[in-house]
């Protein structure tokens, strides 16, 4: 069963002045947050940021050197016990065992979390049914497929069904499909009152998902807010042109500058050029189109939107949300994003 003081009123998650260390290496300095209770708060930065050792922190299995941490107004360093019986975590890599059936991992958990035989076995039977995994619940985990996984890890960590769950990445690796259907679960989760901490450099994400948003970038919270109060600070829309030749990207990314109220954004594997116009939107596009015109240079589309979470980190930290260390993958995730946003666009029985 949920566990739940009754005495306490406060947030579900408090974070205060918490600060952590790895020898020379400053992991957090010193951040505050809150999460109501049946909330998502989604935490954003890149890799390295400190994304996950506050998830570490609050699951208990790291001390802060530093600063306080609630769960349910339990202490974390001083009543760990407590806090671990409330808790559930799922985290960047599925934590089950492979070689055992679905529904053998999940009736394991039930009897370490003393439900007994029979409620673990009929505590098992329900996430399956609710994630899907029925047809498969006897075949090893190592059979499932990647979002298969994914989805059995996450039922594991609610057999105990708690008051709080953490989500540290949770669809990292998933394809578009697999991590729409994760979208869906996770509303359900509260939608039934849980409340949750979720951890992602998908931006997209979280501006589906989280009622609030905090972002850390080198152990600090940069900003905080819903994503419409975020995406505001940008002041208006911004402008975004594909680049026909893409060796005349920095000369595109030149016009914009004198065109735009920040520097321009490049995605070079794509051709993109980005920058925020505030309020001028068809002004800085006539304008765009003429000072693109006389320079020469040609493009296979223009136009303005409204800011997204992307723009938002950008114009915060001067990067975008993955690190540098996966530049690898930082244009296949644009394009990722690129396809689900036409997905979503196409109408039924339609072809882009």
């Amino acid at each position: 069963m949920t566990i739940s003081p009754p005495t306490w009123n406060g947030p579900s998650i408090v974070v205060e002045g918490v600060t952590k260390s790895f020898g020379d290496v400053h992991a957090l300095c010193g951040i505050d947050l809150a999460v109501e209770r049946g909330t998502v708060l989604g935490l954003l930065g890149p890799n390295g940021a400190g994304k996950t050792t506050v998830v570490k922190i609050l699951t208990t299995l790291l001390p802060p050197d530093s600063g306080r941490a609630l769960v349910e107004g339990i202490d974390v360093v001083a009543s760990p016990g407590a806090v671990r019986e409330m808790i559930g975590l799922a985290g960047q890599s599925a934590a089950i065992q492979e070689e055992l059936t679905g529904r053998e991992n999940l009736e394991i958990l039930g009897r370490l979390y003393h439900l007994g035989r029979t409620r673990a076995r009929r505590r098992a039977e329900e996430l399956l049914e609710s994630f899907d995994l029925t047809v498969s619940a006897d075949r090893p985990a190592k059979t499932y497929s990647g979002g298969m996984q994914r989805r059995l890890d996450l039922a594991a960590s609610l057999v105990a069904q708690p008051a709080v769950l953490f989500l540290d990445e949770p669809t990292t690796g998933l394809d578009p499909r697999s991590r729409i259907g994760m979208w869906a679960v996770i509303r359900d989760l509260v939608s039934g009152g849980t409340t949750l901490m979720l951890t992602t450099q998908y931006l997209d994400e979280a501006d589906e998902l989280a009622d609030e948003i905090v972002v850390i970038d080198h152990g600090l919270v940069i900003a905080a807010g819903t994503a419409e109060t975020l995406k505001d600070r940008i002041g208006g829309d911004v402008l975004e042109l594909v680049i026909t030749d893409r060796a005349r990207l920095a000369d595109a990314a030149r016009v914009m500058s004198g065109i735009g109220d920040a520097e321009p954004a490049v995605d070079g594997e794509a051709g993109q050029v980005s920058v925020p116009v505030g309020p001028r939107g068809s002004r800085a596009v006539i304008q765009a189109v003429r000072a693109l015109d006389a320079a020469g240079i040609e493009t296979e589309g223009l136009a303005i939107r409204r800011p997204s979470l992307d723009d938002v980190f950008l114009m915060l930290t001067g990067h975008a949300a993955e690190s540098d260390a996966d530049s690898d993958t930082r244009s296949g995730s644009r394009r990722r994003r690129r396809r689900e946003r036409r997905a979503r666009s196409v109408p039924e029985g339609t072809t882009s």
